[in-house]
């Protein structure tokens, strides 16, 4: 049992090991920087990362609060869905994002869930989380990492918010900056736009501030490519195809307005007036966006040529999308050469984290296996020599008695056998043959009866002694039999049942008191700030 107990602990701990720590080290280790085909590194094999500026992109970690499910606030199933999503994205950020050491952070916006909702006191404690989710603190305080915000419609919300709450925009402002403003890695321009406010009521506050913002971008005359920074995306025709990596269908076009001023209410795609006058202004090299929750690149054409836009799929696994992901993003720190062209200057990877539910799935399928393992396990372990050996040594046997004829005599006449019910340590009955030898006149009368019954052997003693009354004798024997061997069968079956129990108590035991504490210190491990 000991040594059963220790195999299935050691199962449990690398399972543990792999899906809450080594799991999320894959991505590090198997999703490496992409090399701007301008820069030095493509020319001479060698990696001259001073050659371009490193920027992970992550979007949409939505973070669950009040809004988020139907469930109370403060209950516990909320703060444990809240915890665990949590977490995911934490171990995704400090063991997969951090150690590739980027020079540059950026958000695409989405960071809470009902933003727009929630009471000053929530949304402080929802912008607590976020910064010890990703260690804001830390890399503002520690590193030489920068980090760039965008608005997403969770943090402010729709046009049609925007009149009605104008508090919302002030709070997010407070905490995250500007919503329209730009910013240069490397010799490439990324343009930052509020995309809740471009297609708003033209007579509100929020909407003109956005287009004049695009108006002076489109003035600013500038030798560097340009990325377009949007979190919902750019208008696509329905059914268009997004790529091979995205996992869910496709979402068409959807706008809601409010009946009253027209204002929207949702949107998942800027309308197809709103796209071409921010490609036509703007110029992108390249467009990245979020909200869809999932992966798909497409490609618009504007009046200065194609252009490519990904939409980058959320860092959160309560989020919709099974594939968790993130984008490495690499922009050239040299000026292009004569006749290059703008996208040369950039280059992008996406990296996909952990399945977080499938590792939940295999936890709970080994709960199984072992519980089964342990009832089911015999008690001296797999003998399978021993078994393989009786097998043998029957086929043999069959064997011998098909080839040794009639000429050998292989029962003696004058026996007759009785069989005892014999039980095991395992529960398993086993019959044992014993050999009784009886007189030639019983041997006579009972030829016609069958041999081998233990009820029979005890009428052919009776019928030495009385006739009188034989069948009642074989009825009272045979019962008082039949009842000791009954009561010694369910004696032998409770006995079993019990030291199972016992010993899969024990085995569970075992395993638990070895890897609950590693699960606890894995946990802690990540959550605790460094």
């Amino acid at each position: 049992m000991l040594k059963l107990a220790v195999f299935l602990s050691l199962i449990w701990a690398l399972t543990l090991l792999y899906g809450d720590m080594f799991s999320f080290w894959v991505p590090f280790l198997s999703c490496s920087w992409p090399h701007p085909p301008s820069s030095s590194s493509m020319t001479d094999g060698l990696d001259h990362q001073r050659d371009y500026v490193k920027i992970a992109v992550l979007t949409d970690p939505q973070l669950m609060d009040r809004t988020s499910l139907h469930l109370a606030p403060k209950s516990f199933a909320l703060e444990a869905a809240q915890f665990y999503t949590d977490l995911y994205m934490r171990r995704a950020f400090l063991s997969s994002i951090l150690p590739s050491k980027p020079d540059i952070i950026l958000f695409l916006g989405d960071y809470f869930d009902g933003g727009p909702f929630l009471s000053d006191e929530e949304w402080q404690e929802s912008w607590n989380r976020f910064k010890h989710i990703f260690d804001i603190d830390m890399l503002e305080q520690t590193t030489n990492i920068k980090l760039y915000y965008l608005a997403g419609n969770h943090d402010i919300g729709y046009a049609a918010f925007h009149s009605r709450m104008p508090e919302v925009i002030k709070r997010y402002e407070k905490a995250f900056g500007a919503r329209n403003y730009q910013f240069t890695a490397g010799k490439v321009d990324f343009i930052t736009i509020d995309a809740q406010t471009l297609d708003g009521h033209p007579q509100s506050n929020v909407t003109p501030a956005t287009w004049e913002f695009v108006k002076n971008v489109s003035k600013h005359l500038s030798s560097n490519p340009r990325v377009l920074l949007t979190h919902i995306p750019l208008y696509r025709p329905d059914q268009t195809t997004c790529g091979s990596y995205r996992s869910s269908s496709i979402i068409n076009q959807r706008i809601n307005r409010a009946a009253q001023d027209n204002e929207i209410l949702y949107q998942n795609y800027i309308t197809e007036k709103g796209t071409n006058d921010l490609l036509d202004s703007i110029k992108p090299a390249l467009v990245l966006s979020g909200h869809d929750h999932d992966q798909c690149t497409v490609i618009h054409k504007s009046k200065y040529g194609s252009v490519k836009e990904h939409t980058l799929g959320t860092i959160s696994w309560q989020q919709g999308n099974l594939f968790p992901s993130y984008m490495l993003l690499s922009a050239s720190n040299l000026i292009l050469p004569n006749g290059s062209i703008p996208e040369e200057a950039i280059s992008t990877k996406v990296c996909f984290l952990p399945v977080q539910l499938y590792i939940y799935i295999w936890y709970i399928l080994l709960f199984v296996m072992t519980l089964l393992i342990a009832v089911l396990w015999p008690t001296n372990g797999v003998l399978f020599p021993h078994y393989l050996d009786g097998f043998l040594r029957n086929v043999r046997g069959l064997i011998s008695s098909s080839f040794s004829g009639g000429g050998k005599k292989l029962k003696s006449e004058d026996e007759i056998y009785e069989y005892e019910e014999i039980w095991d340590a395992e529960g398993s009955m086993h019959l044992i043959k014993k050999t009784f030898k009886v007189s030639s006149t019983c041997s006579s009368d009972s030829a016609s009866v069958e041999r081998g019954n233990a009820i029979m052997r005890s009428v052919a003693r009776k019928q030495e002694t009385d006739t009188s009354n034989p069948s009642d004798v074989t009825l009272h024997i045979g019962s008082d039999t039949a009842v000791k061997a009954l009561s010694r069968t369910n004696k032998s079956k409770t006995k079993m049942v019990i030291r199972r129990l016992v010993r899969t108590l024990s085995i569970i035991t075992i395993v638990a008191a070895f890897n609950i504490p590693l699960y606890m210190m894995l946990l802690f491990k990540d959550w605790i700030d460094k």
